[in-house]
Protein backbone atom coordinates (compact mmCIF):
# COMPACT_ATOMS: atom_id res chain seq x y z
CA UNK A 1 0.00 0.00 0.00
CA UNK A 2 3.12 2.46 0.82
CA UNK A 3 4.30 1.70 -2.73
CA UNK A 4 0.84 3.35 -4.11
CA UNK A 5 0.78 6.15 -2.56
CA UNK A 6 4.55 6.86 -3.34
CA UNK A 7 3.84 6.28 -6.63
CA UNK A 8 0.39 8.54 -6.31
CA UNK A 9 2.75 11.55 -5.33
CA UNK A 10 5.19 10.71 -8.11
CA UNK A 11 2.53 11.56 -10.48
CA UNK A 12 1.49 14.57 -8.90
CA UNK A 13 4.71 16.03 -8.63
CA UNK A 14 5.45 14.94 -12.23
CA UNK A 15 2.04 16.47 -13.28
CA UNK A 16 3.28 19.75 -11.19
CA UNK A 17 6.80 19.61 -12.76
CA UNK A 18 4.86 19.63 -16.61
CA UNK A 19 2.35 22.45 -15.83
CA UNK A 20 5.25 24.79 -14.85
CA UNK A 21 7.61 23.91 -17.30
CA UNK A 22 5.18 24.27 -20.08
CA UNK A 23 3.57 27.35 -18.46
CA UNK A 24 6.84 29.16 -17.84
CA UNK A 25 8.45 28.30 -21.44
CA UNK A 26 5.47 29.93 -22.80
CA UNK A 27 6.06 33.14 -20.02
CA UNK A 28 9.37 33.12 -20.42
CA UNK A 29 9.19 33.32 -24.87
CA UNK A 30 6.82 36.06 -24.88
CA UNK A 31 9.38 37.79 -22.04
CA UNK A 32 11.71 37.56 -24.85
CA UNK A 33 9.55 39.19 -27.42
CA UNK A 34 8.94 42.09 -24.88
CA UNK A 35 12.65 42.82 -24.72
CA UNK A 36 12.70 41.46 -20.50
CA UNK A 37 15.72 39.21 -21.30
CA UNK A 38 19.20 39.72 -21.96
CA UNK A 39 20.43 40.42 -25.27
CA UNK A 40 22.79 37.26 -24.57
CA UNK A 41 20.14 35.21 -23.41
CA UNK A 42 17.06 36.15 -26.36
CA UNK A 43 16.06 34.56 -29.30
CA UNK A 44 14.33 37.73 -30.55
CA UNK A 45 14.71 40.55 -28.00
CA UNK A 46 12.04 42.88 -29.35
CA UNK A 47 8.49 42.63 -30.79
CA UNK A 48 9.81 43.44 -34.11
CA UNK A 49 12.02 40.90 -34.55
CA UNK A 50 9.71 38.37 -33.56
CA UNK A 51 7.32 39.61 -36.26
CA UNK A 52 10.18 39.17 -38.85
CA UNK A 53 10.65 35.29 -37.27
CA UNK A 54 7.18 35.11 -37.39
CA UNK A 55 7.05 35.97 -40.95
CA UNK A 56 10.03 33.37 -41.82
CA UNK A 57 7.96 30.63 -40.08
CA UNK A 58 4.70 31.16 -41.83
CA UNK A 59 5.83 32.42 -45.60
CA UNK A 60 2.44 31.07 -46.73
CA UNK A 61 0.29 33.55 -44.83
CA UNK A 62 -0.52 37.07 -46.47
CA UNK A 63 2.29 40.18 -45.11
CA UNK A 64 -0.54 42.00 -44.15
CA UNK A 65 -1.64 39.31 -41.38
CA UNK A 66 2.22 38.24 -39.66
CA UNK A 67 1.36 40.82 -36.82
CA UNK A 68 -2.15 38.68 -36.35
CA UNK A 69 -0.69 35.62 -36.21
CA UNK A 70 2.00 37.21 -33.80
CA UNK A 71 -0.46 39.12 -31.88
CA UNK A 72 -2.46 35.63 -31.52
CA UNK A 73 0.26 33.05 -31.08
CA UNK A 74 1.47 35.77 -28.06
CA UNK A 75 -2.09 36.29 -26.57
CA UNK A 76 -2.14 31.97 -26.71
CA UNK A 77 1.26 31.68 -24.85
CA UNK A 78 0.18 34.01 -22.21
CA UNK A 79 -2.86 32.48 -21.77
CA UNK A 80 -1.89 29.26 -21.82
CA UNK A 81 0.93 29.65 -19.80
CA UNK A 82 -1.06 31.50 -16.74
CA UNK A 83 -3.52 28.77 -16.69
CA UNK A 84 -1.15 26.14 -16.88
CA UNK A 85 0.81 27.26 -13.77
CA UNK A 86 -2.44 28.07 -11.53
CA UNK A 87 -3.92 24.88 -12.62
CA UNK A 88 -7.20 25.77 -14.41
CA UNK A 89 -8.72 23.91 -16.59
CA UNK A 90 -5.17 21.73 -17.01
CA UNK A 91 -6.16 18.80 -19.53
CA UNK A 92 -8.00 21.26 -21.80
CA UNK A 93 -5.03 23.63 -21.79
CA UNK A 94 -2.87 21.10 -22.40
CA UNK A 95 -3.82 20.03 -24.88
CA UNK A 96 -4.34 23.26 -26.55
CA UNK A 97 -0.59 24.08 -25.29
CA UNK A 98 0.53 20.94 -27.43
CA UNK A 99 -1.64 21.96 -30.36
CA UNK A 100 0.12 25.30 -30.70
CA UNK A 101 4.03 24.03 -29.87
CA UNK A 102 3.13 20.92 -32.84
CA UNK A 103 1.45 23.61 -35.22
CA UNK A 104 5.08 26.05 -34.50
CA UNK A 105 7.00 22.80 -34.98
CA UNK A 106 5.44 22.28 -38.04
CA UNK A 107 5.85 25.99 -39.38
CA UNK A 108 9.75 25.80 -38.16
CA UNK A 109 10.00 22.29 -39.75
CA UNK A 110 9.01 23.55 -43.17
CA UNK A 111 11.23 26.36 -43.29
CA UNK A 112 13.92 26.87 -40.88
CA UNK A 113 14.58 22.96 -40.98
CA UNK A 114 14.12 19.94 -38.57
CA UNK A 115 17.35 20.00 -36.42
CA UNK A 116 16.34 23.31 -35.37
CA UNK A 117 13.12 21.83 -33.93
CA UNK A 118 14.53 19.14 -32.20
CA UNK A 119 17.29 21.46 -30.80
CA UNK A 120 14.62 24.00 -29.68
CA UNK A 121 12.94 20.66 -28.38
CA UNK A 122 9.50 21.85 -29.85
CA UNK A 123 8.42 18.40 -30.28
CA UNK A 124 9.42 17.60 -26.80
CA UNK A 125 7.35 20.45 -25.39
CA UNK A 126 3.96 19.49 -27.27
CA UNK A 127 4.35 15.54 -26.46
CA UNK A 128 4.79 17.12 -22.93
CA UNK A 129 2.20 19.45 -23.13
CA UNK A 130 -0.28 16.02 -24.87
CA UNK A 131 0.80 13.76 -21.88
CA UNK A 132 -0.08 16.29 -19.16
CA UNK A 133 -3.64 16.44 -20.91
CA UNK A 134 -3.81 12.72 -20.07
CA UNK A 135 -3.23 13.05 -16.21
CA UNK A 136 -6.52 13.99 -14.89
CA UNK A 137 -5.83 13.39 -10.82
CA UNK A 138 -5.75 17.41 -9.19
CA UNK A 139 -2.56 18.59 -7.37
CA UNK A 140 -2.30 22.32 -6.44
CA UNK A 141 -4.40 23.29 -9.13
CA UNK A 142 -7.31 26.38 -9.19
CA UNK A 143 -9.68 23.42 -10.49
CA UNK A 144 -9.55 21.06 -7.39
CA UNK A 145 -10.85 24.54 -5.34
CA UNK A 146 -13.66 24.95 -7.72
CA UNK A 147 -14.28 21.08 -7.49
CA UNK A 148 -14.22 21.84 -3.49
CA UNK A 149 -16.51 24.47 -3.89
CA UNK A 150 -18.89 23.10 -5.47
CA UNK A 151 -18.77 19.72 -3.56
CA UNK A 152 -19.50 21.88 -0.30
CA UNK A 153 -22.47 23.40 -1.94
CA UNK A 154 -23.86 20.57 -3.32
CA UNK A 155 -23.97 19.62 0.56
CA UNK A 156 -25.62 22.35 1.92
Amino acid sequence: MHHLSGEKMYYKVVKLFLRFSIGAGFLSAVADRFGMWSAYNSAWGNWANFLKYTAAINPWIFPSLVSFVAVTATAAEIFFGICLIIGYRTEMFAKLSGILLLLFALAMTSTVGIKKVFDASVFAASAASFALSLLKEKYMELDSFFINQKRTSNRT
